[in-house]
């Protein structure tokens, strides 16, 4: 096989998070955006020592676990939804093998060696690591469940007229228009439908990532469940000056289920092409709303880290609290905290919880949610974990780790496991970052004792893990915390 080639094949099976393996001429190659089963037509793109990588060009044969049409127009060509004509539950039985795949051979291992093959595995010791996994939690809801959305202005091609909503698979530039998206409430069809006729029939322009020319950039939706209040934001540049009233009114009065809370002209000059906000002006109602979450609330702004989908997150925060058990009279640590959800939660279970957050907005709007909600025994400190921990003088006796995509600091693991806290839990939107950090805590002395996962993101690759973490004991040991000893040992 050569770079450039085009061959076809059958997707055996998609590993983490959506490799599919091909195998063409006793060679195995990894093409990624299929499903297994799928006959396909793909280009060598790269040849490495010890694989070789493809791009998909054409699905000839479909899957026999496709089973479902497609839902929207933009399928398969926006990439977001690639499971959707899959059925829901061999999604869900998909999703959870290939964690179970990844993590199995650093749990058997102690994270003391390579991956080890699973047929590999003496079969009693196979046995009672498979135990340790408690399947999948599906979304309570599989389509209409995002609560946020960042659409972006542009073009499907070249000079063509402006699009608004999502990345075309593979494309950095062309944008395609997300009129019928059915993961999100028709609430933000709706409104994106009245935002792009609006500024098309104006001929406005949009802001070009080349040549950082141009006015329209993003708009922003967010839709509390619990209310059905809805956020519209528009982020533009500073470089024209349009008067938005109008759009404004047409907005607001569209026949909606929910309301308009808010909207917002965000004023973002930054080349990133990210949604930021150098300036943000209220053009109608107010910059919040509230979400309800087991029996909590919690402020949402443009900007708020909050799980995009409201529901499942209530199945994910019972899986975080029924896995870190009794924690009564008991100091909890939060790292990585954002607006402080897992803490709040907690808190009335708890003498103490404590949260760590780096983004100061969020370290704010916990301390607002922890007022509304009536927690006393709630705190927040912004900063990096890897430097706010040398500065708590409290000790811990239960931690929960929520860490980014990347995951955990290098430099912070060790002093999160110095803590020698009894239990731990873990909660990973990137099960790889989570297996790298399991290797480091498990050779420190913690044992895996459950892993869960939980599906917040039906039709995607995505999924959540959750993975509860028990210190091993040493002989005569009664503190919670390592001495001298154990680290020796360790």
């Amino acid at each position: 096989m050569k770079k450039g080639e085009i061959y076809e094949g059958v997707i055996e099976r998609v590993i983490f998070p959506n490799k599919g393996i091909v195998r063409v001429e006793e060679e195995t190659v990894i093409v990624k955006n299929g499903i297994p089963g799928q006959k396909i037509r793909f280009q060598i793109q790269k040849k490495r020592k010890n694989r070789m990588e493809g791009r998909l060009l054409d699905v000839l044969e479909h899957s026999p676990l496709e089973t479902h049409e497609p839902v929207c127009s933009l399928f398969p060509s926006c990439g977001g939804c690639m499971y959707q004509t899959m059925n829901y539950e061999k999604q869900l039985e998909m999703k959870e093998r290939q964690i179970r795949e990844l993590l199995t051979p650093v749990i058997r291992s102690g994270g003391r060696t390579e991956e080890t093959a699973r047929e590999e595995m003496p079969e009693p010791e196979a046995e009672a690591v498979e135990k340790l996994f408690e399947g999948i939690a599906p979304s309570p809801d599989v389509f209409g469940y995002r609560n946020k959305m960042e659409y972006s202005f542009g073009d499907s091609e070249k000079d063509g007229p402006l699009t608004l909503g999502l990345h075309k698979k593979g494309s950095t530039y062309d944008v395609l228009t997300a009129a019928d998206c059915k993961i999100v409430h028709e609430d933000f069809n709706v409104i994106l439908r009245c935002v792009l006729q609006y500024f098309q029939k104006k001929n406005v322009s949009y802001y070009h990532k080349l040549t950082h020319k141009g006015y329209l950039r993003h708009l922003l939706l967010r839709r509390s469940v619990a209310t059905g209040e809805i956020l519209a934001a528009l982020v533009t540049s500073s470089q024209e000056e349009w008067e938005l009233q109008p759009l404004v009114k047409l907005v607001c009065g569209l026949p909606l289920e929910g309301r308009i809370a808010g909207f917002l002209h965000i004023i973002n000059d930054s080349v990133a092409d990210v949604v930021k906000s150098d300036e943000t002006r209220v053009l109608a109602g107010q910059d919040s709303f509230y979400e309800e979450l087991l029996g909590l609330r919690f402020k949402i702004t443009p900007f708020s880290f909050f799980q995009t989908n409201s529901r499942g997150a209530e199945v994910l925060y019972e899986t975080v609290r029924d896995m870190i058990g009794d924690v009564e009279h008991a100091t909890v640590f939060d790292l990585y905290s954002g607006t402080g959800t897992i803490a709040q939660i907690l808190s009335p279970a708890a003498d103490r919880v404590i949260g760590v957050e780096i983004v100061e907005e969020a370290v704010e709007a916990a301390g607002e949610n922890t007022a509304l909600n009536g927690l006393d025994n709630c705190s927040f400190l912004a900063g990096d974990v890897l430097k706010v921990l040398d500065e708590i003088q409290e000790k811990p006796d239960y931690i929960i780790l929520d860490p980014p995509r990347e995951g955990i600091h290098p430099k912070a693991l060790p002093k999160i496991i110095d803590y020698g806290v009894e239990r731990m839990v873990y909660v990973s939107c990137k099960p790889t970052s989570l297996a790298r950090d399991l290797e480091v805590l498990l050779r420190s002395g913690y044992r895996v004792e459950r892993v869960k996962c939980v599906d917040l993101f039906p039709g995607t690759i995505h999924t959540e893990t959750v993975a509860l973490l028990v210190r091993e004991k040493v002989d005569g040991e009664e503190s919670s915390q390592y001495d001298e000893t154990t680290a020796r040992r360790l």
